[in-house]
C-alpha cells in the first residue's frame, strides 16, 4: 500500500484546497447579506406607512388648534351675549314689576320706564339672534372636532400597530444580522490583512462589491465582458494571484 492509499480508503477523493480568493468571496457575500438586511431593516413598507400615519397625525393637531381657537372664540362670544341678555331681562323684570304694583303714579315717570321696557324687549331680541348666529357657527366646528377626535383614535391605533409590526420585524432581522455579523467575522478571519484591507477599500468605493466572481467571461460585479487576452490572463494566474477587473477594478476570482 502506498502512502496515499489511505487517504484514498472508501472511494472518498481527496478534498480540493480552498484558494485564498475564494475565502474572500465568502466575505463579499456575507457583506452582500449584510447589506439585503440593513437596506430591509431601514425600508420596511411598515415604516413609511407609520411616517405617513404621523404626518396625518401632525396635520390634525395643527387643525385642531386652529379649530379649538375658533371655537374659544365664539363660546366667549356666547359667554358674553348670554350675560347681556341675563342681564337685560333681569332689567325687564324688574321695570315691568315697578310698572304694575302701584308703587309708581308719575306719568311721566312711568312712560319712561315703559318705553326701555320696549327698548330692554328689542334689545333682548337683537341680543338672542346674535346668539343663535353663534350658536350655529359653533354647530360645524364642534362636528369636525368630533369626528377629528374619531380620526385621531384610529390614527394612534394604526400607529401602535405599526410601532409593534415594526420592533418585531427589526428583532428578526437583527438577529439576522448578529448571525451574520458572526459568520462574516469567521469568514474575515481566514482572509490575508493585507488582501482584506484592500477587499475593504474597494467595496467602499464601489457600492458594496470589492470582490466578485468571473462568470462565463463576464465579472459578476459590473457585468461586462473581459477580453479574450484578460480571460487568457486571469486562467493562467497562481490561484493566490491578485487580479482585478480591468472594467470596474473588483477583485477577480475565477
Amino acid at each position: 500500500m502506498t502512502p496515499g492509499d489511505d487517504a484514498h480508503e472508501g472511494g472518498q477523493p481527496p478534498e480540493a484546497p480552498v484558494r485564498p480568493l475564494a475565502r474572500l468571496l465568502d466575505v463579499q457575500d456575507h457583506d452582500t447579506v449584510l447589506d439585503q438586511l440593513r437596506h430591509r431593516r431601514a425600508t420596511l413598507p411598515e415604516r413609511a406607512q407609520l411616517q405617513n400615519v404621523d404626518r396625518q397625525l401632525g396635520a390634525l393637531e395643527l387643525r385642531t388648534k386652529e379649530l379649538r381657537l375658533t371655537r374659544d372664540e365664539f363660546g366667549e362670544r356666547q359667554a358674553a351675549l348670554e350675560h347681556q341678555i341675563e342681564a337685560s331681562r333681569t332689567r325687564r323684570q324688574t321695570l315691568e314689576k315697578r310698572l304694575f304694583d302701584g308703587q309708581v303714579v308719575a306719568s311721566r315717570e312711568l312712560q319712561a320706564m315703559n318705553e326701555e321696557v320696549k327698548h330692554l324687549a328689542r334689545h333682548i331680541t337683537e341680543l338672542e339672534d346674535r346668539e343663535i348666529e353663534v350658536m350655529e357657527a359653533l354647530e360645524p366646528l364642534d362636528r369636525e372636532l368630533q369626528a377629528g377626535d374619531v380620526t385621531r383614535d384610529a390614527l394612534e391605533k394604526d400607529s401602535q400597530r405599526l410601532r409593534a409590526a415594526i420592533g418585531t420585524t427589526e428583532a428578526a432581522l437583527d438577529a439576522e444580522l448578529a448571525g451574520e455579523d458572526r459568520a462574516r467575522a469567521a469568514a474575515a478571519a481566514t482572509v490575508n490583512d493585507e488582501l482584506l484591507t484592500r477587499y475593504e477599500k474597494l467595496r467602499a468605493k464601489l457600492g458594496g462589491t470589492g470582490a466578485a466572481r468571473l462568470v462565463g467571461g463576464s465579472c459578476s460585479g459590473c457585468h461586462l465582458t473581459l477580453s479574450s487576452m484578460e480571460l487568457d490572463r486571469v486562467r493562467k494566474a497562481p490561484p493566490d494571484a491578485v487580479i482585478t477587473c480591468e472594467q470596474c477594478g473588483r477583485i477577480l476570482v475565477a
